[in-house]
């Protein structure tokens, strides 16, 4: 399945072909993960703004090896990530990630690596308590870094029944995402939400209100109303757009085939191969088959099958909470969201 459309291309200035996020003749997302001695590309202890949560080291991890891999293509490279070179190309733009705490994942980890490309230029960091919105700013550049966390993209209206998940509405995030230069979304994992952790009472789709829906179902519905509002709203000659492919938690030892596997406790390296013995994720179909109808062109980083194969990069109890969390959704920084980023410079220079 095509899942990248090819439609004004040029005027993006993204050099893609017919496969997933591919470039120049490559596919970047078909590859392995092979040990680099160069890595990692930062040192988390001279990142200030890192969030405890993702400081494995600092948390006391043991073990340091899962610092040490690298994303190699079959058949070709990925150009090396130059921090200074990109802040170049975005002067005077602002890149927006939109999402949950995955775009938190992928936002502080490409600040990590500007600031280390350009240590003596001065940056400013805005996180206001009790505000979704995060902006992280180099002046010299004028270039903006907004974090916005909007976990479900579609809007959650509060009525007089209770909090209502409307898949079909989207104008509360919008406002918000307007204007910017680069867009990169990202969403799933607060769509599995139960009990306590579920935001919302209710699902509403035009004059419909539902207890409960089939979660993949109702995601799709929600990306659907992402796919109009991109379809109808970004100018391709101003604003590129981008879908964060779905990030995989590692919190079932039978998919990489391992029984007798506790989350991801203890995992010290990446699987071997490019595939995923546990197969696609479910989540990641929808986007694709999303994204593969749009005829406005929007970039899959599909980070999903070379995250699954890195059943290493989790916190899992070096989470910043003792050993009372245990976290295989997240991602150590530095870390695998590193990689991210290169493949979202890649897309950006070429």
């Amino acid at each position: 399945m095509q899942t990248v459309t090819m439609l004004e291309q040029s005027q993006l200035g993204l050099v893609l072909s017919t496969y997933i996020g591919g470039n120049c003749g490559c596919d970047f997302y078909n590859g392995n993960w092979i040990r680099d001695e160069s890595y990692p590309l930062y040192n988390s202890s001279s990142c200030p703004f890192i969030e405890k949560d993702f400081d494995c080291q600092k948390n006391g991890r043991p073990d340091k090896q899962y610092l040490k891999y690298r994303w190699q293509p079959n058949g070709c490279n990925l150009p090396r990530f130059d921090g200074r070179e990109l802040l170049r190309r975005l002067r005077g733009k602002s890149i927006i990630f939109v999402g949950d705490s995955l775009s938190l994942n992928q936002w502080l980890s490409l600040n990590c690596m500007l600031h280390t490309a350009v240590p003596e230029a001065k940056y400013t960091l805005v996180r206001t308590f009790g505000s979704d919105i995060s902006t992280f700013t180099f002046p010299e550049y004028n270039v903006k870094l907004l974090l916005y966390r909007h976990a479900f993209l579609v809007d959650i209206v509060r009525t007089s029944m209770g909090r209502v998940l409307k898949l079909d509405s989207i104008n509360e995030g919008a406002k918000v995402w307007t204007g910017n230069d680069i867009l990169i979304f990202n969403s799933w994992h607060w769509w599995t939400h139960t009990g306590r952790k579920q935001p919302w009472d209710f699902i509403g789709e035009g004059s419909k209100t539902y207890k409960d829906m089939d979660r993949l179902v109702a995601f799709e519905k929600g990306l659907n109303t992402w796919a109009k509002w991109v379809e109808s709203n970004v100018d391709p000659l101003k604003t590129k757009v981008f879908f964060q492919g779905v990030s995989p938690d590692h919190s079932n030892g039978s998919f990489w085939g391992q029984s007798n596997a506790n989350l991801c406790e203890g995992q010290a390296q990446p699987l071997a191969g490019s595939n995923y013995p546990g197969g696609p994720h479910p989540a990641e179909l929808v986007v694709e088959k999303v994204i593969g109808t749009m005829s406005r062109l929007v970039h899959l980083l599909n980070v999903t099958t070379l995250s699954q194969l890195r059943k290493d990069g989790h916190p899992s109890f070096y989470y910043g909470h003792g050993h009372q969390v245990m976290d295989c959704s997240h991602w150590c920084l530095a870390g695998v969201p590193d990689t991210w980023n290169v493949l979202l410079y890649a897309a950006l220079i070429h």
